[in-house]
């Protein structure tokens, strides 16, 4: 077999086999087929597509790549949640407690983040003490007592997917619905899970631009994940602005403490259980989707997910009266509010440019040896659809550092009014399963 032959093959519109497939991945992970041959073929790729059998060979050519997570010891069925990213997106510190206090077993694994804001590990790291460096034994037998832990990512996982994404980075590939689905599917299945919940962000924010995209990027993932048998379904969810008020790690570890409280933003709380109930369901701990949330929003009204929250934190080394007294977290030391220039309605929240400013202030990583101001930040006042008074506030500044002009003007650039009323976004667009 010739990796010339596999180039010509998909340039010209064919169908490549699953063992054409399997060869060029293990190929180009053991550095036996150079770059400028695999930039090629990603190209012939790109324009051509894959279809549904071949999305589900590659991904699975990615999984086999490298290391494979063994969730079997944790009883019950695992349900994992990913989502393709987005700007205040909480949902996993909320997700994570509340689905677990009804008996769902969450065990996840989790990275930092490279970009507006930390990922999860650094968000949890608001808490004092807490941390992700136990054995794969601990963490199995966590979750077994308190149906959920978190892990760091695992180093081998998924090395091919490392290695072509690296490469479409560099070469114009990135944008290809089957490189996509293949590359956020491929580390999902390797973690372990046996079901999983896709939330699928569509809007200026994301990932994918518009509803057509996000939606045959939604199908395409369900349908590798039925190829591949796992159990597997999307929301597709708006990112035409932040999700809840919080961009910043430990203001939203303060978001998700309120949302689990039942104090939080009307939007994240109902994601939340959203995705919540499509979880829960998945785990076989609801006999429909309406009696998942009902379980849910019990256990919001109870406390129980609050209490959860506390001994998840606590069996990672947190200090969990942080949650009773989030006034413990990291504090930013100016808080400085954006006043409208003027009167009317906000009819556009450019989600990216909100989280750039967020990382201006230090609440992201430029890259990957960035140290993160866990304390910093921006909490939203108005939404989409709101009015807003002159001089109001639409924001607070949280910054440890006074001069912040440059944030500001980047956010009256990106925060736009309108004279006439403006309807307020939908939030959630489909559920496909």
């Amino acid at each position: 077999m010739r990796i010339i032959d596999i180039i010509e093959k998909k340039r010209d519109g064919h169908e490549l086999s699953k063992e054409e497939i399997e060869f060029f991945v293990n190929g180009y992970t053991e550095n036996t087929i150079p770059d400028y041959q695999i930039s090629a073929l990603l190209m012939a790729i790109y324009f051509q597509g894959m279809n549904e059998r071949e999305r589900g060979d590659l991904t699975t050519a990615m999984v086999e790549s490298g290391d494979q997570i063994d969730l079997s010891k944790i009883d019950g069925i695992k349900v994992d949640k990913h989502s393709t990213g987005g700007v205040g997106d909480t949902t996993t510190l909320v997700l994570g407690p509340l689905v677990a206090s009804v008996g769902v077993p969450v065990a996840k694994m989790s990275g930092r983040g490279l970009g507006h804001t930390g990922g999860t590990i650094d968000k949890l790291e608001s808490f004092s003490g807490f941390h992700v460096e136990i054995t794969n034994e601990e963490f199995i037998q966590l979750v077994n007592k308190n149906k959920i832990a978190v892990i760091g990512q695992s180093g081998n996982l998924t090395p091919a997917d490392k290695k072509l994404y690296a490469l479409r980075d560099v070469t114009g590939t990135v944008n290809s619905i089957p490189l996509i689905a293949s590359s956020i599917m491929s580390k999902k299945i390797a973690a372990g899970a046996d079901c999983i919940v896709l939330d699928v962000k569509t809007g200026s924010g994301a990932f994918m631009k518009t509803l057509d995209d996000s939606r045959e990027l939604a199908h395409t993932m369900v349908k590798i994940g039925k190829h591949v048998g796992r159990n597997t379904m999307a929301v597709i969810s708006d990112m035409n602005q932040p999700l809840g008020f919080a961009i910043g790690n430990a203001l939203e570890v303060k978001e998700a403490i309120a949302t689990l409280r039942g104090e939080g933003p009307q939007d994240l709380t109902e994601l939340c259980l959203t995705l919540g109930s499509q979880m829960v369901y998945l785990g076989k701990k609801a006999a429909s989707i309406e009696e998942a949330r009902k379980r849910l929003e019990e256990s919001i009204k109870s406390g129980k997910a609050l209490e959860k929250m506390k001994t998840f934190i606590s069996a990672q080394g947190g200090d969990p009266s942080t949650i009773d007294n989030p006034d413990l977290l990291p504090q930013a030391k100016y808080a400085i509010e954006l006043p409208s220039k003027q009167a009317g309605w906000v009819s556009e929240m450019g989600a990216d440019e909100i989280g750039h400013a967020a990382m201006l202030l230090g609440a992201g990583r430029k890259t990957k040896d960035s140290t993160i101001d866990l304390s910093v930040g921006i909490v939203l006042k108005k939404k989409i659809g709101d009015y807003v008074e002159e001089r109001e506030s639409l924001l607070t500044i949280y910054s440890n550092n006074e001069n912040v002009d440059e944030v500001k003007n980047k956010l009256y650039e990106c925060i736009k009014i309108s004279s006439e009323e403006v309807a307020k976004l939908p939030l959630i667009y489909e559920v496909i399963s």
